[in-house]
């Protein structure tokens, strides 16, 4: 990240360290222009962290420091507190119930509860020999569409009859967005999808216009010669600092469907200057209509992979008729696309020989550069590290989970096994696992994570960890491949390879 605005304070494992904890970070975050309100609720939140590692991640007696890293975030800011302790496992604490008294012993997890209560985001992360991160976000922006919108526009039927489709071709512009554009951003995309974007960040229009100025978003809009808001689209980078970002959040009020406004938005993003590099662009086109993957041909986006049952059968698309009637109960699945901004050098890469030829395949169907595909020289995998780096993210709205191999180490099978049993308790339905092409292990360990349920469903290049073979699992999940729709020959050719290997087929 391009920032000075970030801080580390290195603290003894010791209580009575806390007040100066708390008044660095009040200071920090009222710099970062946060209000009284909010600053008390970071103040709390840390509180709870600090205190969970003083008395969970040192044994009794022991004297050890650990890290507090306050960083600017493009919406607010994250806190990471560090340490290299005795492993510790949230997931095995009982969830607290707000309704007992807090006088009773039974409360345990509160402060979990309080900490989950007091900020937007709350995670933890397991780095083996690195240690372990607690990770707590705010942002400063509050407001979403909820308060920025008449009544009536909130309580509109979700499938609105809406204004007629203009029929006549009619002049317009497309252009970056302005600031105070961004609230009709907010509103195209609930009137074009409901509140069923995962990624809530898009019906927060201060997070937008932070997201814009901080770089990690490119929103290009479309506007009538009279300045009356059509559409957007936009480029988001993942991280700031990423390779590739994701082509996303694109929407056109109904009105104005058919004047070409996709198109030529896509096309401003392609062209316009950007702050950091992007060497590629990915995107997700939605398989119970065609519509999205037609438009990902025409911008010459093309498909790296097919990802099952990723999102809830609540997503909404208005305004098109045309999708399967049968879909209700079925979780929507995403064609992966992918396209190169600049020419890729070549790499060595290690596919497991099982998948190698649609591997292959692949890579020349988004026109990638001649890589070399190697087979390791040895006959099982070097793990020279004991401890895996594994990170996971899981997306609640979702249900969906994502699983990063960051190192392979010498424990990484049982490390994955332990994260997928966790992820299944918490009754989420579908896991995305991503592992490194470019690490000769792969080659060795895939079959094995095939063992535990995963199963082949595509590459992406240029990823943080490089380009990467992603494996699926599906946590029983009722689906029918004959709902799925594809277009192009080649999501044709993967979906029946995927189906072909998909372990829940048989069942």
């Amino acid at each position: 990240m391009e920032t000075h605005d970030s801080l580390k304070l290195v603290l003894p494992n010791d209580m009575s360290y806390m007040p100066i904890a708390q008044m660095t970070v009040k200071e920090v975050a009222r710099k970062f222009g946060f209000a009284d309100a909010a600053i008390f609720k970071i103040e709390l939140a840390l509180e709870e962290a600090i205190t969970n590692v003083i008395h969970h991640a040192f044994e009794a007696g022991e004297r050890g420091t650990f890290e507090i890293i306050c960083e600017r975030i493009p919406l607010g800011i994250k806190l990471i507190i560090k340490e290299k302790g005795l492993p510790f496992d949230p997931s095995q604490l009982r969830q607290f119930e707000p309704s007992k008294d807090l006088d009773d012993v039974s409360a345990v997890g509160l402060g979990l509860f309080l900490m989950k209560e007091s900020m937007d985001e709350v995670s933890f992360h397991n780095l083996g020999a690195e240690g372990k991160e607690t990770h707590l976000i705010k942002y400063i922006y509050d407001k979403s569409i909820d308060q920025l919108c008449s009544p009536a526009e909130l309580t509109a039927p979700v499938t609105p009859p809406g204004p007629a489709v203009i029929t006549g071709k009619i002049p317009y512009d497309v252009r970056g967005l302005e600031p105070h554009e961004a609230i009709e951003v907010s509103k195209c995309a609930y009137k074009s999808h409901g509140y069923t974007f995962f990624e809530d960040h898009i019906y927060y229009p201060e997070r937008i216009i932070e997201l814009n100025h901080s770089g990690q978003m490119v929103s290009a809009v479309a506007v009538t010669k009279d300045n009356v808001f059509m559409g957007h689209s936009a480029l988001v980078y993942p991280t700031l600092g990423a390779k590739i970002a994701e082509l996303t959040f694109a929407f056109v009020n109904v009105e104005y469907r058919g004047q070409g406004c996709l198109n030529r938005m896509v096309d401003f993003l392609f062209k316009t200057p950007k702050r950091f590099p992007l060497y590629g662009l990915y995107a997700y086109a939605v398989t119970n209509h065609i519509f999205t993957q037609k438009s990902m041909v025409k911008f010459e986006i093309n498909d790296c992979g097919i990802l099952l049952a990723t999102s809830p059968d609540t997503w909404v698309f208005k305004g098109i008729d045309d999708q399967k009637k049968d879909e209700k109960g079925q979780r929507i699945t995403v064609i992966l696309a992918y396209k190169y901004l600049e020419p890729p050098a070549p790499l060595t890469l290690y596919p497991p020989q099982h998948h190698r030829p649609l591997i292959e395949k692949l890579y020349k169907n988004i026109h990638s550069a001649e890589h070399r595909y190697a087979t390791p020289d040895r006959i099982a995998p070097s793990l020279p590290e004991e401890s895996s780096i594994i990170e996971t993210e899981i997306f609640a709205s979702e249900s969906c989970a994502e699983i990063q191999i960051r190192r392979y180490g010498a424990d990484v099978l049982r490390e994955v096994k332990r994260t997928l049993r966790e992820i299944c308790l918490k009754q989420i339905a579908c896991i995305n696992l991503f592992v490194s092409l470019e690490d000769p292990a792969t080659y060795f360990l895939t079959s094995e994570l095939e063992k535990m349920g995963f199963f082949f469903a595509g590459i992406l290049p240029q990823t943080g960890i490089g380009d990467v073979l992603i494996l699926q699992y599906l946590n029983n999940v009722p689906f029918d491949y004959n709902k799925v729709l594809t277009y192009t020959d080649m999501a044709k050719e993967m979906m029946a390879y995927i189906r072909e290997r998909d372990p829940n087929v048989s069942l």
